[in-house]
């Protein structure tokens, strides 16, 4: 089966009451290369045009670029154009699984696997605190001696089957304990959800920021901008590795999924974020577009 390839358009605009007169940005704005991803093209367009920018890799190795604008400006349009090309990941159902306990023990044992990224990851984190009501809410799928792999497929399932997706319910402060009660939510609340399910076990998992490939209405053109960031999960094992879930979706990561950068939770991997001088309010406006070559 050969590769797909897409085409990323992500633009964000913030447009201000009266003109900054300074902004400093940081954006998480470049698709990771990967065994089963590579990135073909890549470019960053901002207006105005940067005083200051530097790309480099922040501590999870995803590329960011830090950026200054420096004099008056009412209007900041930061534009990432892509070319992607996205294969199958490993089939991880011909992979004989630990049991998920023997996946838990095996940091205790080894915490260096992986260079201590799955050890980072089984930690509490500043969005992602200890939730014992997420803990106690994944126990039914960690039956004693269950493999790793159906135990934390069956979490995914559940959490799909038991929450309803309805963006405007929460925001980006919403806690994991709220939305257990709410039973509703977006992309970045069910990652963060099953985040807290998994490292209340003790289970090692990073929050993976990217786009998804949608299909539009049977007879309805594709609708540029009309697409929009998505948020799962990656889990890992020593016999895996990281296997990527999408509890939004209720499907493991395939081709139509393209990697923008991982963390310890949405702060790690946010889009773009900054600290502006001026400016008394703003408005967004983000437009994403993925399309299929």
């Amino acid at each position: 089966m050969t590769a797909c390839r897409y085409t990323v358009d992500h633009e964000t605009r913030y447009a201000y009451r009266v003109p900054v007169s300074q902004s400093w940005q940081l954006a998480h704005l470049t698709p990771r290369e990967l065994p089963w991803q590579h990135v073909l093209s890549h470019e960053l367009r901002i207006e105005p045009a940067a005083d200051e920018r530097r790309d480099e890799r922040d501590a999870f190795g995803n590329g960011v670029t830090h950026f200054a604008v420096h004099g008056p400006h009412p209007l900041l349009r930061v534009r990432m154009l892509a070319e992607v090309e996205v294969d199958e990941r490993p089939d991880m159902h011909t992979v004989d699984s630990l049991a998920w306990e023997a996946v838990r023990d095996s940091l205790r044992v080894d915490p260096a696997q992986d260079g201590l990224a799955p050890a980072r990851m089984s930690e509490q984190s500043a969005l992602v605190p200890w939730s014992e009501s997420a803990r106690a809410y994944a126990t039914p799928s960690f039956a004693a001696g269950r493999g790793w792999l159906e135990a934390v497929t069956d979490l995914m399932h559940r959490i799909h089957a038991n929450f309803e997706f309805e963006p405007g319910a929460t925001t980006v402060a919403t806690q994991v304990d709220e939305v257990l009660e709410l039973r509703r939510g977006v992309c970045q609340d069910f990652a963060h959800l099953m985040l807290a399910c998994l490292r209340g076990h003790g289970l090692p998992a990073r929050y993976v920021s990217g786009y998804l490939l949608t299909e539009p209405p049977p007879g309805r053109p594709r609708l540029l901008g009309a697409d929009a960031s998505h948020a799962w999960v990656a889990a890992y094992s020593p016999a895996h590795g990281w296997v990527e879930l999408d509890p939004t979706n209720d499907h493991l990561a395939d081709r139509r999924y393209i990697t923008l950068a991982w963390g310890a939770d949405f702060a790690d991997v946010v889009p773009l974020r900054g600290v502006i001088l001026g400016g008394r309010g703003q408005s967004m406006a983000v437009e994403v577009s993925v399309i299929p070559d």
